[in-house]
């Protein structure tokens, strides 16, 4: 039976974790479609960059990752750490690089935000500064610009992942060692 992710992702049980996306409708995520004869071989760099941008933002850190024909595989550490000192400041920063910013948070910043609007305004980034620690949501920025990216490209809609993202903790150091060095050989 399947479990929410939130059961499944606990940084206090352990912080790594074996990502894996899958694309569906025989989509190619890189690689050579020998049927067709089309190279989605430039695909694995928007891979590498999203990648490179989001651990910029997010407190999560990439230890492996492996980019295959019609799917990829991450290993990810989720630095909890990293945020605790985070401010204000610091979460809007990183949340406006990926995200608009609304209008009561902006009137937060130019100081004329009336009481109620700083509560909600604090509310706001305190559920943002929660969401750049999550793995879901690093997954879902991820995912969702690959999707939005190869589907404008092979001029289609719809689906292009096979679901949200699988994982699965690596509990010990013996499991991140075997699970790198599976990522490493694919």
């Amino acid at each position: 039976m399947t479990r929410a992710r939130k059961e499944l992702v606990c940084s206090e049980t352990t912080s790594y974790y074996h990502c894996i996306s899958r694309c569906v409708r025989r989509a190619f995520l890189c690689g050579e479609d020998t049927l067709t004869g089309r190279n989605y071989e430039h695909r694995k760099q928007w891979v590498v960059d999203r990648l490179a941008e989001l651990s910029k933002v997010f407190s999560i850190e990439i230890a492996a990752y492996a980019v295959m024909s019609n799917h990829y595989h991450l290993v990810v550490r989720l630095n909890d750490e990293g945020s605790v000192d985070w401010d204000e400041q610091e979460v809007i920063h990183r949340w406006r690089q990926l995200f608009s910013i609304p209008v009561i948070v902006e009137r937060y910043l130019a100081g004329v935000a009336t009481v109620a609007e700083q509560t909600k305004a604090l509310e706001l980034i305190g559920n943002w500064k929660g969401r750049l620690c999550s793995l879901s949501w690093y997954m879902r920025c991820l995912n969702e610009h690959l999707a939005r990216r190869a589907n404008k490209e092979d001029e289609c809609t719809g689906r292009f992942w096979e679901g949200r993202f699988k994982t699965i903790g690596l509990l010990d150091e013996a499991a991140v060692l075997t699970c790198m060095a599976y990522v490493h050989i694919n």
